[in-house]
C-alpha cells in the first residue's frame, strides 16, 4: 500500500505473516512546554501506525534546530523535548534505535516509526461499508486551543488546555486495541491536519461511498466553542480544509456555524475514526471507555454514494 488512496502510512508486506507499516510526522511546537511538545510529537506520530492496524516496533528522532543560535542546546529545551517523546515511545512498547538532526531556523520534532500487522489484518481508509457507523475517539478543537494558547489566550492552568494536551498526547493504541478485541471495523483513519472534514472526505472517496456527519453529535474540547468564534484563532488549514471539501460537500438545514469551523479545525494528535459495522458499535464504545478513550461517540453513517461525498447535518 503506498500513496494511491491518501492512506495515514505505508504497508509493505515481507511474508504471509508480517508487513511494515511506515511512516514519518514532524512539526513545530504547539506548546510551549518542551516535555509535553515531545509527548506530542511522539503520541501523532505514533497515531499513524495504529491508523492502519498495526502496532509500533522501532522509531527514529528527527529534529531541526537553530545549532547555530545555541549550540549547546542549553536554552532550547532540546533534553526535554527528547524525554517527552521518549516517554510516549515507551509507552507504546515502540523502541527508539536512532535519529537525525539538521539545522533549521526553527525547532521541528518528530519520529519515523516502523510497525508491523498481519497483512489480512490491515485496515485502510479506503473501505467503508454503506451502513457502518462512524466513531470518534477524541473530541475536536486541538487547532483553535493550540492557536490560542500561542497568542497567549489559552493559559496553561486553563481546563481548556488541559483537556487539550491530555488528549493529544493519548496514545491511539486504546481505538486500534478496541477495534482488535471486537472486530467488525471495515475502515480506519486518524483526523489530524486535513481535520475531520478532510479525512471523512478521503475516507468516503476512497471507497465510493457518502458519509453522513452530524454536527450536534461531534465531540468537542471545553471551551473550544468560544474560541471558535474568534477568526484570529483559526489556521490557515481551517481555510484550506474548507476548500478541499467544498466540491464533495452538502450541508442540510441550518448547522451551527461555530461547530461547522470546528469540522475544519485542522487537528494534532486526533482520535480515531472508525467506521464499522453497526451491530458492533455497542462493544466498541464500552471497549473504548473501559481503556480511557478521550471519547467514545457515534457521529454519523455511511451510506451508498449519492451525489456528495460528505452530508453535513445538523
Amino acid at each position: 500500500m503506498g500513496t494511491e488512496t491518501h492512506d495515514d502510512a505505508g504497508v509493505y508486506k515481507l511474508t504471509e505473516d508480517i508487513a511494515l507499516v511506515q511512516t514519518v510526522d514532524f512539526f513545530p511546537p504547539v506548546v510551549d512546554d518542551a516535555f509535553i511538545y515531545g509527548q506530542i510529537a511522539a503520541a501523532n506520530s505514533l497515531s499513524d501506525v495504529y491508523a492502519m492496524n498495526g502496532v509500533p516496533r522501532t522509531a527514529l528522532n528527527l529534529l531541526g534546530y537553530p545549532d547555530d543560535k545555541d549550540p549547546d542546546f542549553t536554552h532550547l529545551g532540546l533534553a526535554d523535548i527528547f524525554a517527552g517523546g521518549a516517554e510516549r515511545c515507551a509507552a507504546a512498547g515502540c523502541t527508539i534505535v536512532g535519529g537525525h538532526t539538521v539545522r533549521d531556523s526553527e525547532i521541528k520534532f518528530g519520529y519515523a516509526v516502523t510497525g508491523i500487522v498481519h497483512p489480512s489484518k490491515v485496515l485502510t481508509n479506503a473501505t467503508a461499508k454503506p451502513g457502518d457507523k462512524l466513531v470518534l475517539t477524541k473530541p475536536l478543537g486541538t487547532g483553535f486551543v493550540t492557536t490560542a494558547h500561542k497568542a497567549g489566550e489559552c493559559a496553561k492552568e486553563s481546563e481548556t488546555f488541559k483537556a487539550a494536551v491530555a488528549s493529544m498526547i493519548q496514545l491511539n493504541v486504546i481505538g486500534q486495541q478496541a477495534i482488535e478485541e471486537v472486530g467488525g471495523a471495515h475502515a480506519l483513519t486518524d483526523v489530524t491536519g486535513f481535520g475531520l472534514a478532510g479525512h471523512a472526505f478521503e475516507m468516503a472517496e476512497g471507497a465510493r461511498v457518502t458519509l453522513v456527519l452530524e454536527l450536534s453529535k461531534l465531540p468537542l474540547l471545553p471551551g473550544v466553542e468560544k474560541l471558535a468564534t474568534h477568526r484570529h484563532f483559526r489556521t490557515r488549514a481551517s481555510k484550506t480544509n474548507l476548500e478541499y471539501v467544498a466540491a464533495g460537500l452538502t450541508v442540510r438545514g441550518p448547522v451551527d456555524p461555530v461547530r461547522r469551523e470546528v469540522f475544519y479545525d485542522a487537528q494534532t494528535s486526533g482520535g480515531l475514526l472508525i467506521s464499522i459495522d453497526p451491530e458492533k458499535v455497542p462493544a466498541l464504545l464500552e471497549a473504548l471507555k473501559r481503556r480511557g478513550a478521550a471519547c467514545a461517540v457515534v457521529i454519523g453513517e455511511v451510506r451508498p454514494r449519492g451525489e456528495s461525498a460528505l452530508v453535513l447535518e445538523p
